[in-house]
């Protein structure tokens, strides 16, 4: 028999120390390397990817001093930028270039989304953070992405400040970093934050195909409430179930940092929501976001009633400036319902 949680009674208490733990490649990407990534032949500069990455990682070395930017690469290199960014489309790699590069590279070291540091920022406070990274050899940025005027000013003084405290960073986007904000907020209004972020970085372009010709899986039909957890418990026999209504996990992860969302999903294998509704509230729909990436890290399957995940958000935030989140959400939660009622693997 399975063993039943809920997450909506679970309030995870989480040190500074256990924040930081967690800035690491989730399992998926627990052993990848350069060795494993397998270039598309028909993409040159895939291949063209994975040598300069190796280069990269080559060059972080035992030492690590503050200073200029001319420093980075050595005394007697000349001066170069803080760091790579990865620009490309969905499905080219990138994070597991990223990943490959965390793995290679001496630490201590930093890996995680760019929501996972706004969130570590909140959480520990904006000076803590600086204090804490800048003793670090390499910071990597999976998903950077700025939705709003906060954030951009955020990230901006952030990567400065690591930047001239010697720290190498790495960033992967679907944006190139000129371009970010741009149909979000009135980027122009920010052109100087914005800019500063782009001169910490080359840019790597890593070319494929793109995932807006790819489209979205078609969502699994939601089962009927009643029996949902019988038929979890039938699937998913000797697992531990967290079983939630779907409101009363909305309301929950509301009172919940977002760092702490990790920590909250400690030791769950599947799980079940009853009734899953609409989300109408901008605010609740990026926690889901996040909780979505934490179910995806941990390759969680999902089983549910209610509407299906496609229409988990409104059409008018499908279609606005968070667009990008909620469409990799909505990816990911399809993926994991598929796995759950159809045995396909996580995609």
């Amino acid at each position: 028999m399975p063993t039943i949680e809920h997450l909506s009674e679970r309030t995870p208490n989480v040190s500074p120390e256990q924040l930081l733990d967690g800035f690491k490649p989730s399992y998926r990407f627990g052993e990848v390397s350069f060795d494993n990534y397998i270039p598309d032949p028909r993409q040159p500069s895939q291949s063209a990817a994975v040598q300069r990455m190796r280069e990269f990682a080559a060059s972080i070395d035992g030492g690590h001093g503050g200073g200029f930017l001319g420093r980075l690469f050595g005394g007697g290199a000349k001066k170069t930028k803080a760091g790579l960014y990865l620009d490309g489309g969905f499905g080219v790699g990138k994070t597991h270039l990223l990943a490959s590069l965390w793995h290679a590279a001496p630490g201590p070291k930093a890996f995680g989304t760019f929501v996972e540091y706004t969130n570590l920022v909140g959480a520990l406070s904006f000076r803590k953070t600086v204090d804490v990274l800048k003793g670090y050899k390499l910071v990597c940025i999976d998903e950077f992405e700025l939705d709003d005027p906060g954030d951009t000013v955020l990230m901006s003084r952030l990567m400065r400040e690591l930047a001239d405290a010697g720290v190498r960073l790495v960033a992967t986007s679907n944006t190139l970093p000129g371009a970010l904000g741009e149909g979000r907020f009135a980027a122009v209004d920010f052109k100087r934050e914005i800019q500063v972020l782009a001169d910490q970085f080359d840019v790597l372009r890593v070319d494929g195909e793109d995932y807006r010709h790819r489209g979205l899986p078609d969502a699994p039909a939601p089962l009927p409430d009643e029996g949902l957890e019988a038929y979890a418990a039938e699937r998913f026999p000797d697992k531990t179930l967290a079983v939630d209504d779907f409101s009363a996990l909305a309301q929950h992860l509301q009172r919940i940092h977002p760092s702490r969302y990790r920590q909250l999903m400690e030791g769950i294998d599947v799980l079940v929501l009853h009734n899953v509704e609409t989300i109408t509230e901008q605010s609740l729909a990026l926690r889901f976001v996040v909780l979505a990436d934490r179910l995806y890290d941990r390759d969680v399957p999902i089983v549910s009633s209610g509407v299906p995940f496609d229409e988990l958000f409104t059409q008018e935030m499908m279609g606005g400036g968070y667009m990008k989140k909620y469409f990799r959400t909505v990816s990911r939660l399809t993926s994991l319902a598929r796995n759950a009622q159809l045995d396909e693997p996580v995609a």
